[in-house]
């Protein structure tokens, strides 16, 4: 960037550096912003050389953090100039002030084109910077061809080619359908063949981005990467200056394999052969060295090649090289190198026959512990956990308990989480868990979560050999001068059932615990007293025969609380002081807890949540990711899902959302769905409910098919008689074959169409299953949970779930078992990954078997157009030149809509507002008009602006004229048809309309805003 002779631009810079604070600093930048923006205002009085001072003198503002929103245009001018001072000048300006939706970018487009298609291969090289840095799918659109054809030509220098190559990776990323992939397998295996390694090197990176998105069409490239890497690491005709400190191009080598790790399996033997011999070579010939450089270099090389050992599933004997690899590197003195073989050993408890190798480094994975890193350290912790089985839980959960005194404050909490559920997952026997967790609320009670210490109470609870030994450990430890409150819950509550059965040991007669536990009450929290009180109830209950003095002493400390501002101590203490004088009956409502039904933990969970940073590849989530399905963890029952029954031709089409204005079932208005994934809950007989999805954190109560169904009510927006009793042929999308004998519950349609405005309900609901789903919504993403809930005593049997989604949406829905346990509930994730604007519909083909029946329904999926919608609000200075910008079809498209169901104002923007377009109030100046505006988010269009303006007449409001605008044709059009069908009704009978009414124009200011809006429209 030569600026020889510039005195003015180092002048400027010169008293830049020389301000003393930022103030000063502000004023020289304004300063000479207003002489810039002078100088502007007289353009044809500037010279190049002026323009050129003046454009670099912005950008040195704008990198400084100032903003600069004037001089786009004279630097995109520079652009068109036929010298390569100016030229440079207007490209490195363009690529830093502007972004790929600014509009001045539009008239550079032809002069960027005549540049990469021109000779001068400086200004190709120009061209191909700019396009590469900025992207933009126009840019993408009206470039992408030349840009090929550069990279294919066999007459353009290796510079010219690189930047093409990386160039079109950038487009391809912007937009994909760009590239070919009929044509382009065949260019890219011929790319692969070029011998100039930087080429080559573009070409690998944009290899990796087109197999990412679709390996299928590129397997004739699959032996070409071979043959690359086969010649770097033999180190034949490669250049010197491709070598970095010993080792051939580095770069090109991680790039291929990760290349090779899109494709699933190498097929031919040959190649197979070669990459293996390869692979043996890499792993044989990368030491730790000092310098620095040459370590990063090789282990980067090393550790893709022991990615792609675990994907290709190698032999073992090189799996057990690669794991006696790392455990050397988890034993230097570098601590990058030690982190890295930590996190890759972790990884490897993927695979299987692995676990065994990687015990025997366990006592140096307990060393790195007690790394000072802390992230070496979190590593160490999650290989630990992983790594962990039945022979050595013992050993690994001693090492954590001993760690736990020293370990930082930031581990604890999640050192404690999974040490607990090791020592749940392996205990040998019961009692060695209870001590393992009453060791961690002792040394770290404030990093243990409630979750914890409810889960030691439920096995001792469901074990009557573990009470009493429970009981006289807790007392140990209450005897302690200094107790954590944690420990005092957990010993109120089993001292409070089971402290009777110590009654014949010394010290422990009903008094002497009494006694032990008052001591604490003193210090503890207004949490722990109704665990107390609890206990001193349950300790006078025991107490036989009775003790006057403890009951008196007892009777003293409920009166005490009986007035406590706290209304849960103050009611516990009021009705036990009352039961405590029922004499013999309050054995019977005092009586020992009942056990809790078998369900799994939710530690796990818990722990998942936990990680952070790189502990996402944890040895428990890779293994997650083996597991036939992630729908069902229980023990007994294997989850299998047979094939979907073949769909014939014609037999189910893409339905359209029909008008959102319908009812919504009562029941599940304000349901909240937040179990774990996976969770199967199984319960004993308890209260019949109308509705499993009432209360998920409890188990399920439902002992036979409801009588009646499900009563309804009105929507918030609607505003419609609607009846529940309605058919409505679009709730269930027609399919050949006999009917169901079993009818839903409730409108299928209006729970639908509540969902849709809403992200939690009941999907459908029969008398025998209640399907329940979850939403969350973010950009372009979405994520529901489907709750499968068998309502009987009998299995259902035959489950089967499939998704039918359209070609705009991306939908993985995990595995469903085939049989649902009685009275039990299934959780099945569905990821939702929005590509493009569209109003079609996913469908759920939802069957099941129980007893004779075979019911088969196919719902709709509320994964619509508005839930990829985010509200975004607009000043006028903002929505004017966006408004002026989007000029006409297809880019702004008006409509006159008949048959609009007749609403107030303030009811129509309420309906808007739930469909997630934000009200911009005071942009028009008729007070009969609306102003919306929001933001779509697909993966084509990524974040765009969409801007909406209705017109509605009083006199008539059974018709409006509705504007849609946005930068993308298909978004505007799917946009307006939405909203088109959201307010148009069918009326139940025909009304004669009247005359319109004359209304009065207000009158507005000519500056107003509002006033611009209106002569705009």
């Amino acid at each position: 960037m030569a600026m020889h002779g510039m005195r003015g631009l180092s002048v400027f810079i010169s008293d830049i550096r020389n301000c003393q604070n930022k103030e000063q600093e502000r004023l020289r930048v304004d300063k000479e912003l207003g002489n810039v923006r002078t100088r502007f205002k007289n353009e044809k009085g500037l010279t190049p050389y002026e323009k050129k001072k003046y454009v670099w003198k912005m950008l040195y503002i704008f990198m400084l953090g100032y903003d600069v929103d004037f001089g786009h245009m004279e630097a995109v001018s520079l652009i068109s100039a036929p010298k390569y001072p100016e030229k440079q000048v207007g490209y490195i300006v363009t690529s830093s002030l502007l972004n790929e939706n600014h509009d001045f970018l539009r008239l550079a487009i032809n002069t960027v084109r005549n540049d990469i298609i021109g000779r001068n291969e400086t200004f190709q090289c120009l061209a191909l910077t700019m396009v590469g840095n900025i992207g933009g799918r126009e840019f993408a659109e009206s470039l992408a061809p030349d840009v090929q054809k550069l990279l294919l030509s066999s007459s353009c220098r290796p510079l010219v080619r690189k930047k093409a190559a990386l160039c079109l990776l950038r487009l391809f990323r912007k937009n994909p359908d760009v590239v070919n992939v009929d044509g382009w397998a065949d260019r890219m295996a011929q790319l692969l063949d070029e011998r100039d390694l930087g080429v080559l090197t573009s070409s690998m990176s944009l290899l990796v981005a087109l197999v990412s998105n679709n390996h299928e069409a590129y397997w004739t490239c699959l032996p070409k990467c071979v043959k690359i890497l086969e010649r770097l690491a033999r180190n034949q005709d490669v250049p010197q200056e491709y070598t970095y400190y010993g080792i051939p191009s580095p770069w090109l080598q991680v790039k291929t394999m990760r290349a090779l790790q899109y494709f699933p399996t190498i097929e031919d033997p040959n190649t197979r052969r070669t990459l293996f011999e390869v692979l043996q070579r890499i792993l044989m010939g990368t030491d730790v060295v000092k310098n620095v450089n040459k370590n990063n270099a090789s282990h980067a090389v090393l550790f893709e090649a022991l990615a792609l050992v675990m994907h290709l599933d190698a032999e073992k004997e090189m799996m057990s090289q690669c794991v006696a690899l790392l455990g050397k590197f988890i034993a230097v003195r570098e601590p990058n190198i030690r982190y890295l073989g930590l996190e890759n050993m972790t990884r490897m408890l993927m695979v299987t026959d692995v676990q065994e190798i990687i015990k025997r480094h366990q006592a140096q994975i307990i060393t790195s512990l007690k790394d000072p890193d802390i992230s070496i350290r979190r590593r160490a912790l999650d290989l630990l956990y992983g790594m962990c089985d039945v022979t050595n839980a013992k050993d690994i959960v001693e090492e954590l308990l001993q760690y736990m005194s020293s370990a930082d404050f930031a581990m604890r909490e999640e050192l404690s989480l999974k040490a607990a559920i090791l020592a749940e997952k392996f205990a040998p026997d019961l009692s060695w868990y209870v001590d393992v967790v009453l060791q961690l609320i002792d040394k770290a009670g404030d990093f243990i979560s409630d979750d914890i210490w409810f889960r030691v109470v439920q096995f001792v609870t469901n074990n009557d050999d573990l009470q009493p030994y429970a009981a006289a450990k807790v007392k140990e430890y209450l005897d302690k001068p200094a107790v954590h409150e944690t420990m005092v819950k957990v010993s109120a509550y089993i001292l409070g059932e089971y402290s009777h059965l110590l009654a014949r040991r010394p010290g422990c007669s009903p008094k002497e615990i009494f006694s032990t536990l008052h001591e604490k009450l003193p210090t503890v929290s207004t949490t722990t007293i109704p665990i107390l009180l609890s206990a001193y109830a349950k300790i006078l209950m025991h107490t036989q025969p009775p003790d006057q003095e403890l009951q008196n002493q007892i009777w003293a400390i409920f009166n005490k609380y009986e007035s406590c501002i706290d209304a849960e101590i103050q009611q516990r203490a009021v009705e036990y002081f009352v039961l405590s004088r029922k004499g013999a009956s309050l054995m019977d409502i005092l009586a020992e807890m009942p056990k809790f039904p078998e369900r799994q933990s939710s530690l796990i969970k818990k722990a998942e949540d936990a990680e952070v940073d790189a502990a996402e590849q944890s040895a428990i989530k890779l293994r997650a990711q083996l597991q036939t399905s992630n729908a069902l963890v229980v023990t007994d029952q294997r989850p299998a899902n047979g094939a979907p029954p073949p769909v014939p031709v014609g037999q189910l089409s893409l339905v359209k959302v029909p008008s959102m204005v319908s009812t919504e079932d009562h029941n599940s208005t304000n349901q909240a769905l937040s179990q774990e994934n996976g969770t199967l809950i199984k319960v004993g007989s308890q209260a019949p409910s109308a509705d499993l999805l009432g209360d998920l954190l409890g188990p399920l109560a439902i002992e036979g098919p409801p009588g009646a169904t499900v009563q309804s009510e009105h929507n918030a927006v609607s505003g419609l008689e609607g009846g529940p009793d309605a058919v409505d042929g679009s709730a269930i999308v027609p399919v050949e074959g006999p009917t169901n004998t079993v009818q839903p519950i409730g409108n299928i349609a209006e729970r639908f169409h509540a969902l849709c405005l809403k992200d939690s309900g009941v999907l459908y609901e029969d008398p025998y299953i209640q399907i329940g789903i979850k939403a969350e919504w973010r950009a372009h993403h979405g994520r529901l949970v489907l709750f499968l809930g068998n309502k009987n005593t009998a299995p259902l049997i035959s489950v089967q779930a499939v998704i039918l989604p359209p070609a705009h949406l991306k939908m993985e829905l995990s595995l469903v078992p085939d049989t649902i346990p009685p009275r039990a509930q299934v959780q099945c994730p569905l990821e939702v990954v929005n590509l493009r604007p569209s109003r079609d519909v996913a469908v759920l083909d939802f069957s099941y078997k129980f007893g004779t029946n075979m019911v088969n329904v196919k719902l709709r999926l509320h994964a619509v157009l508005n839930k990829f919608l985010q509200p975004i609000p607009v000043s006028a200075e903002e929505f004017f030149p966006q408004w002026r910008s989007l000029s006409g079809p297809p880019l702004k498209l008006q409509e006159v809509v008949r048959g609009v169901r007749p609403m107030p104002l303030t009811e129509m923007a309420n309906l808007l507002n739930s469909f997630r377009l934000m009200i911009c109030p005071g942009l028009d100046p008729n007070p009969n008009n609306l102003v919306a505006s929001t933001t779509f988010y697909s993966e084509n269009t990524r974040a765009m602006l969409c801007l909406i303006r209705i017109e509605t007449d009083p006199a008539d409001r059974t018709q409006l004229r509705m504007t849609v605008a946005s930068g993308d044709p298909m978004l505007t059009f799917e946009l307006k048809e939405f909203i088109k069908e959201q307010l148009i009704s069918i009326p139940t009978a025909p009304r004669a309309p009247g005359p319109p009414a004359a209304q009065p124009n207000p009158q507005i200011p000519a500056n107003d805003p509002a006033a611009l809006l209106a002569g705009l429209l």
